[in-house]
């Protein structure tokens, strides 16, 4: 199986407008080619109880060899102590979509 040359990367935030800046900041970076912004409800362990609160999920499509500056960007301007980074592979897509994701990440 090949490498993915394109990944999803999701992080989390407890506030709709500091979720929508961060997602500007990274598309404007050139660190994802877009973002989709969506409200979700999160149930997690965090201080030795079960949390259960309102936040906005951030969907970053990016290229591969973006994912660690990405990851490092996102934790850098990051309020949480532990934000939530994962990268999924993109494996098939229309390939002018995916042709359009490099081209918008390439001045990095």
């Amino acid at each position: 199986m090949t490498e993915p040359q394109h990944l999803v990367v999701t992080t989390t935030h407890d506030d709709e407008d500091a979720a929508r800046a961060l997602a500007a900041t990274l598309v404007s970076e050139r660190l994802a080619a877009c973002a989709q912004v969506h409200a979700v409800r999160s149930v997690y362990w965090w201080d030795g109880e079960v949390q259960d609160t309102a936040e906005w999920r951030v969907d970053l499509k990016t290229r591969a060899s973006l994912a660690e500056q990405l990851a490092d960007r996102i934790v850098e301007l990051h309020p949480y102590d532990t934000p939530e980074v994962i990268a999924v592979p993109i494996t098939a897509g229309a390939s002018g979509y995916l042709a359009w994701l490099s081209a918008e990440t390439a001045a990095r």
